[in-house]
């Protein structure tokens, strides 16, 4: 399908110049912010391509309307569909897939104003990234055809390095900083609520194994083969699995270290048998809010519900509710029974709307 000029055609151009810019970026390791930058022109990428696919489908309607009917303005342009809604509206993707990008929309929400260095979450999400990629790239010819393919322009598409670089070392360690950490607890919770046969898909995250060729090799083959997983035998399968074994390292589900298994009602129990003063859901509020624990109900739309102190609660997207971990118990406990929190603090601070700098409070 060959688009003539006009708007359908200058939107996709658009979507794939930003699909190869995120690449070439993603692909120079001094680049600063590299993973970030990818991640934020592949879903400029992304959404592009769905509009061209809207201004070729059902016209340039892909906008905003207000209750009235009118066009939603932003600085007097039409504000556009977002991703979001651009993959609720186009309602063809897989489940997989539409995991795989409602991953990068929150990671994308959540890395936006943090300052992280270039290697600590690519190594993380290599293959949700490379999954990023592919699936864009089997949209794309699905929506607009083969000639518009972008498979040549990649090769080798996303680069990682050999196994255990004094690179990787050094990011692993940074991946302990506090910055990062939040950032670890949003992928690793975000990985664990997805479902097992969303998981194991190469469209939410591309598993892939590099096995060096160093015998019988044609000189004029590839140096890197790609090989459908799909269409390997059974025996070949086995073999590769015994291979993993020893070289790669795998991503596996795991339940999140000391994880948040407290509901409210428990956190009122606990503090109550060390606490003789009635310490009641009301308190427990005050504290969450002058804390900044955890959203409250007026931030509801505005900010991500993932936005917690992660060293005390952790969002339960699966229940959509907030559960602690013993910390926070501790933290409470510790505080009232030393005397630098009592009820007057946190009820005067509550109902004044003042937060509290939760570092001054914590006791080593």
């Amino acid at each position: 399908m060959q688009l003539r000029k006009g708007k359908t055609k200058t939107l996709l151009e658009s979507s794939i110049d930003c699909a190869l810019l995120s690449v070439e970026i993603y692909n120079k390791p001094r680049a600063p912010f590299r993973v970030e930058s990818f991640i934020t022109h592949m879903i400029m990428s992304w959404t592009r391509l769905l509009q061209a696919h809207f201004n070729q489908t059902i016209g340039e309607t892909f906008f905003y309307k207000e209750t009235n009917g009118r066009y939603k303005l932003i600085d007097g342009e039409k504000k556009a569909w977002e991703l979001k809604t651009c993959i609720q509206k186009y309602g063809k993707l897989s489940e997989a897939v539409k995991s795989n990008l409602e991953f990068f929309i929150k990671l994308r929400n959540k890395i936006e104003h943090r300052t992280i260095s270039k290697d600590e979450i690519g190594l993380m999400i290599f293959g949700e990234c490379q999954s990023l990629l592919y699936n864009y790239e089997n949209e794309l010819i699905k929506l607009f055809g083969s000639e518009y393919a972008i498979n040549e322009s990649l090769a080798y598409s996303l680069q990682f390095s050999r196994l255990r670089t004094a690179k990787q070392v050094e990011a692993n360690k940074q991946l302990l900083s506090t910055e990062v950490r939040e950032i670890k607890d949003f992928i690793e919770k975000y990985r664990l609520n997805v479902k097992e046969s969303i998981f194991n898909t190469q469209e939410f995250s591309v598993k892939l194994i590099q096995v060096p060729k160093i015998a019988n090799t044609n000189r004029n083959d590839l140096a890197i083969e790609f090989v459908n997983w799909n269409s390997v035998s059974e025996e070949d399968r086995n073999n590769y699995e015994k291979i993993t074994t020893l070289i790669k390292d795998k991503v596996q589900k795991a339940e999140v270290i000391n994880p948040a298994k407290l509901k409210p009602g428990a956190v009122v129990k606990a503090v109550n048998e060390s606490y003789q003063n009635n310490f009641n859901h009301y308190d427990h509020k005050c504290l969450l809010y002058i804390f900044s624990i955890k959203p409250t109900k007026e931030d509801v739309g505005s900010i991500d519900p993932f936005e917690t102190n992660t060293k005390y609660c952790h969002y339960d997207e699966a229940h959509n509710d907030y559960l602690f971990k013993e910390e926070w118990n501790a933290f409470i406990i510790s505080n009232i029974t030393s005397g630098t929190l009592t009820r007057e603090i946190w009820k005067s601070n509550f109902d004044n709307k003042q937060k509290l700098e939760i570092s001054t409070f914590e006791i080593e």
